[in-house]
């Protein structure tokens, strides 16, 4: 378990304690029900240190933690502790600081979600936080997220964030890039994600017993279907996306291993951010880098080698570096 949880539970155990009139609590009972409160929560039985208890009420006592009344009787050549104000708690007391540090921070990157459909809540919620709390977030923005909230299709996300909330089945009038005429799609909604600035529906198409992928800007229109709502019983969308670059995924495409031959110029950068969670390398010199990928080969994957333009050459396998031959030679068609 996290060190802070641990001190959370030991912050509350040291305060029931103190609370307790009824008892004389020295350092060693302290210890103890501290101790006894872990391993009740986790388990374990790690033991606390006497120092770590003194630096807890050290914290407890100060304006970061919650400014305990405490007081520390002295008994003979002890000493036991407990609240001056019987009826204090720190279950009843404010925020403090560290705490009231770390809503600013949430508050800060809340704040990045305005604009967004499905969050014209959050503009409330940081006004009534800001109110009560007396927190003021930073006069400039600290932090920025890649988003595009002009996107075509963004006006669906909340009907769509709702639809997967309460399994609804929707029909979806569609029309992809290559579509000449919309179709009508019936889907049983899964998981929204976003991929390069746009957003795409994942769910359950009866008609074609597959999961299909919608881009929320090829949206025509959508209505709700009084069915029963087919649930997701074998995909983890945590896993789903492990094998590809991108939203593409094709259940009947295997994984194929890829050479690929990186610059030293643009090595570095690949190396902080790597092309793909599977990405080793293989071979260097002093001209190069080989790296070997392992992944299904999609429109996006094909597309992302292509803007490294000469700075990636494809290996292996054949197939893909004549897939990236064939744009290039189309690419060079329209400059002559």
């Amino acid at each position: 378990m996290a060190t802070n949880k641990q001190a959370i539970i030991r912050y509350h155990a040291l305060d029931q304690c103190f609370s307790n009139s009824g008892r004389k609590y020295f350092i060693d009972d302290l210890l103890e029900s501290c101790n006894n409160a872990i391993y009740t929560y986790t388990g374990t039985k790690n033991g606390v240190k006497r120092r770590q208890i003194f630096e807890d009420i050290k914290f407890m006592e100060s304006d970061q933690g919650w400014s305990i009344p405490l007081e520390k009787i002295r008994e003979g050549k002890r000493v036991y502790y407990k609240y001056s104000n019987t009826k204090f708690s720190i279950k009843q007391s404010s925020i403090n600081e560290s705490e009231a540090n770390q809503i600013k921070e949430t508050l800060t990157i809340l704040s990045r979600f305005k604009g967004m459909p499905q969050f014209n809540w959050i503009e409330e919620l940081l006004i009534r936080l800001e109110t009560t709390f007396n927190l003021k977030q930073q006069p400039k923005p600290i932090i920025g997220f890649e988003q595009n909230v002009y996107l075509k299709g963004l006006e669906f996300f909340n009907y769509l964030f709702n639809a997967l909330f309460y399994k609804i089945v929707l029909n979806i009038t569609y029309k992809s890039y290559r579509q000449k005429i919309s179709v009508d799609i019936e889907l049983h909604p899964y998981f929204l994600k976003q991929y390069n600035n746009r957003w795409f529906l994942f769910g359950y198409n009866e008609k074609e017993n597959a999961i299909s992928n919608l881009a929320l800007d090829r949206i025509i229109s959508i209505n709700e279907i009084n069915k029963n709502f087919i649930e997701n019983q074998d995909i983890d969308f945590e896993e789903y996306f492990d094998d590809i670059i991108g939203v593409t995924v094709k259940s009947n495409l295997e994984r194929q291993k890829i050479l690929l031959q990186i610059s030293n110029q643009l090595w570095p950068y690949i190396e902080s951010k790597p092309i793909h969670g599977s990405q080793k390398v293989k071979q260097k010199n002093d001209e190069s880098i080989i790296i070997e990928l392992n992944l299904q080969i999609n429109f996006e994957f094909i597309s992302l080698i292509f803007s490294y333009g000469s700075e990636i050459k494809i290996i292996a396998p054949e197939s893909l570096k004549n897939k990236i031959i064939d744009k290039a030679e189309k690419l060079l068609q329209q400059y002559i």
